[in-house]
């Protein structure tokens, strides 16, 4: 059996024990700790060992790829290219409008460190992004259109999470099922932002909080909620313990279009997620393998999922690949 992939996790949240639970069912990988900004020794992780982030500053030889599993509000922005000029990354940055600038910022730090660095991988960036693309090449002549949820959203959370104010706080997203029935039948209809899904906030206040200063900061959010059409609640910490602690999610990216005059072509990708961190952590666990991959064959700086080769992903070898499932 060839040397195991050796994986470090930077931030233990919800994503990190998705990342952590992942590890556990890939024999070919194994976790050399988790390390965090908080005291190791008040983390409780399944098994791994803890460390302080400032273990990473020195270089260890230990550890083939970093998943990073902070937030895309403030902590990829800082983390990915600091650690990629180290370390080889994988990071599930989600915010769409700015991932052209992180790519660059991060690009240029794995580059001068030579390691690999994938970015914005998870299900949507990630899944969601291949599939919008296959679709397009596939069938030219038509629209695309992503729908999200009904589900909770981890980058949008921590984003309401950040706001001042906020003591913690849910973010649902929904599609919309009118739209979603038109797309479906083929009629290719022109859908705006908000006709496509809303968007649901709960929030529970920090003692002293104005409740109409803190939903103003969320709903003119630029990328995150002003586009939606955006509703916040304001609930207990007792409510939000006993309805919100859930975190499915899911959706669609559907391609509808035509070959010829008249011949409707529709493909849809669908996801239906009871765990939205397990199942983004376990795209981030098969990207670190890729990601591991292509630098040990020297494919250095930063990349997407638009990059990396699908096969690199498997823990089977190309020849098991071709055999079974081609």
């Amino acid at each position: 059996m060839s040397t195991p992939i050796r994986i470090g996790i930077v931030g233990y949240g919800n994503l990190g024990r998705g990342v952590e639970t992942a590890l556990g069912l890939s024999p070919d990988m194994e976790l050399v700790g988790v390390f965090t900004r908080r005291d190791p020794q008040g983390v409780d992780t399944v098994g791994a060992q803890a460390f302080p982030m400032s273990d990473l500053d020195r270089d260890r030889d230990d550890i083939d790829v970093l998943i990073l599993c902070g937030g895309s509000r403030s902590d990829l922005p800082e983390q990915s290219p600091a650690q990629a000029a180290r370390y080889s990354i994988v990071d599930s940055y989600d915010n769409h409008a700015r991932i052209p600038e992180h790519f660059a910022a991060v690009d240029a730090a794995a580059k001068a460190g030579g390691t690999t660095a994938v970015i914005s991988t998870g299900w949507d960036p990630g899944l969601f992004s291949l599939n919008r693309v296959y679709g397009e090449a596939i069938v030219p002549q038509g629209s695309t259109y992503t729908f999200w949820g009904r589900g909770l959203s981890q980058g949008h959370s921590d984003a309401v999470r950040r706001v001042p104010g906020v003591a913690a706080g849910v973010q649902y997203t929904l599609p919309s099922e009118p739209a979603i029935e038109r797309v479906r039948a083929g009629e290719n209809p022109e859908l705006s932002t908000r006709e496509r899904h809303t968007r649901e906030c709960f929030v529970v206040l920090e003692e002293g909080a104005d409740a109409e200063t803190v939903r103003n900061e969320i709903v003119t959010m630029p990328d995150y909620f002003e586009p939606y059409d955006t509703t916040v609640h304001f609930i207990t910490a007792e409510e939000l313990a006993r309805d919100h602690q859930g975190m499915p999610h899911g959706g669609f990216v559907i391609r509808s279009g035509t070959t010829s005059e008249g011949t409707k072509q529709v493909i849809e990708y669908r996801l239906a997620l009871e765990s939205n961190p397990e199942f983004t952590a376990s795209v981030l666990v098969a990207y670190a393998r890729a990601a591991a991959r292509m630098n040990r064959a020297g494919d250095v700086g930063a990349k997407t999922v638009y990059d990396v080769a699908p096969g690199l992903l498997s823990p089977l070898s190309p020849e098991e690949l071709r055999a079974g499932y081609l």
